[in-house]
């Protein structure tokens, strides 16, 4: 039975005031939950009751049962893997997203969430750099990105040499080379897999994870003319935030008739702020790019961002033709036809919000205060007792050791039993790392020195 208004009245009044409680509480809360996954189900689960209740009561029931399992990730102090908070506005529209409902199929059939990610995707290409007649999907996250793009690669190198991967499938198709660095993020790995196309061909990189140029030109050189062939570049390593050398990588790959593909889950953004585009300089000559906005630029999660030069040669990979579906052949193209999913919903709308609240001097303003208040946190952390931050701190990222495996885990450790902070633990480069990862757009400098002291304590 369908509800009534004013049922939709309450219930989402509800849901605002208890959304409000969480967030208003993220300054001051602890950062780690207080309870694990088997205690949540014990609150929440055992056998479906008979009977139902009421909408209101589903929501306390659901915010009670779930709060001590709540890790605050939205949070100022949450340097965790590499995770934003999320922008007021970005919030908002997203409340807006579920309430509309709207699957983005078909611009005829939802034009508005349609056209929103189309203004999204024309403002994201014009603040990167990145070419403006450049196709962009809207999917869940960096690996769909990724795999997204490298499809396109995949059909597009195969299409080279005569080969048609989508109408023949890969056996007996000729091998496609693909050739990542050592430091390459593994979700490019996984992409592959998902595309068939097995191992990557690893090629050394430096200290700071940056792939070696030298080393890409010997493995294009010993290949053959023609042979199909894919080339990963990271713009910004998950531990030291470094990037490859962009523009030489894509000539170079370019000049032996490869695809270039751009893994720029995080540091991507660097395009958007004058004073770290040099980062990135030449990645607008690649072919293809993956970012995440939940990351740097702070939109709920479920927001990943594929884009491909070659809006065809996307099409040729992602699209489809349905006696149902009602195309639309005088636009851009179809929302479906650019991304791995027929039903999803509308995720470009947060990310339309989060760039029309910021502009692009408050994007760039972004990008440059996560990066300054990196800096900040390897400048203090250096002053901790057996601290020895390892990398260049070029981006948003910091890794820190404590001397040996056992000590560097030890101090990780006692930080998360604190829960005042919370910072991954990792490894790189055959030792154990604690790795700060500053991508909440709401972190100040109280949240950095608070952070920094709880650091210092672990390490008493």
């Amino acid at each position: 039975m369908a509800a009534a208004p004013h049922e939709y009245d309450r219930v989402l009044a509800r849901a605002a005031e208890l959304g409000g409680q969480w967030v208003s509480s993220l300054p001051h809360r602890r950062i780690a939950p207080l309870a694990q996954a088997a205690e949540i189900v014990e609150r929440l689960g055992g056998p479906l009751p008979a009977d139902g209740c009421d909408a209101e009561s589903v929501l306390d029931l659901l915010a009670d049962g779930a709060e001590p399992g709540l890790t605050a990730i939205p949070a100022g102090r949450f340097f965790g893997w590499v995770m934003g908070g999320t922008l007021p506005a970005a919030l908002a529209a997203d409340w807006l997203v579920s309430a509309w409902d709207q699957n983005v199929l078909l611009r005829r059939a939802t034009p508005a969430a349609a056209a929103i990610e189309e203004v999204a995707g024309t403002w994201l290409l014009d603040l990167l750099g990145l070419p403006a007649d450049a196709a962009v999907g809207f999917v869940t996250g960096a690996t769909m990105a990724n795999l997204t793009g490298l499809a396109a690669a995949r059909g597009e190198v195969l299409a080279r040499c005569g080969w048609d991967v989508h109408g023949d499938g890969l056996a007996g198709a000729p091998r496609v080379q693909v050739l990542v660095g050592r430091e390459r993020h593994e979700t490019v790995d996984l992409s592959l897999r998902y595309l068939g196309l097995g191992r990557p061909v690893e090629l050394a990189a430096d200290r700071q994870g940056r792939l070696d140029l030298g080393g890409l030109a010997r493995a294009l050189d010993v290949l053959g003319p023609g042979e199909p062939v894919i080339v990963c570049l990271q713009a910004g390593n998950v531990h030291s935030g470094a990037f490859d050398p962009m523009r030489e990588a894509i000539e170079l790959a370019h000049r032996h008739g490869a695809w270039v593909h751009v893994d720029g889950a995080f540091g991507l953004w660097a395009a958007a702020a004058p004073g770290l585009r040099h980062l990135v300089a030449g990645v607008e000559g690649a072919d293809s790019w993956a970012t995440d906005a939940h990351k740097t630029l702070n939109v709920p999660h479920d927001c990943g961002i594929a884009v491909v030069a070659d809006p065809s040669a996307l099409r040729a990979a992602m699209g489809m033709r349905g006696g149902y579906l009602i195309v639309d052949d005088t636009g851009p193209g179809d929302p479906h036809e650019r991304v791995p999913e027929l039903s999803r919903r509308a995720r470009g709308v947060p990310v339309w919000a989060a760039l029309r609240s910021l502009g692009q001097e408050g994007v760039a303003a972004l990008v440059e205060r996560l990066c300054r208040h990196a800096r900040t946190f390897a400048e203090e952390v250096r002053t901790v007792p057996g601290a020895q931050v390892l990398n260049d701190v070029v981006f948003t990222q910091v890794c820190v050791s404590f001397g040996d495996d056992r000590r560097t885990r030890e101090v990780t450790e006692r930080l998360l039993a604190e829960g005042r902070v919370w910072m991954s633990g990792s490894r790189w480069q055959d030792r154990e790392v604690l790795r700060i990862s500053v991508s909440n757009w709401s972190t100040d400098e109280d949240d950095v020195r608070r952070s920094v002291e709880a650091l210092r304590r672990a390490a008493c």
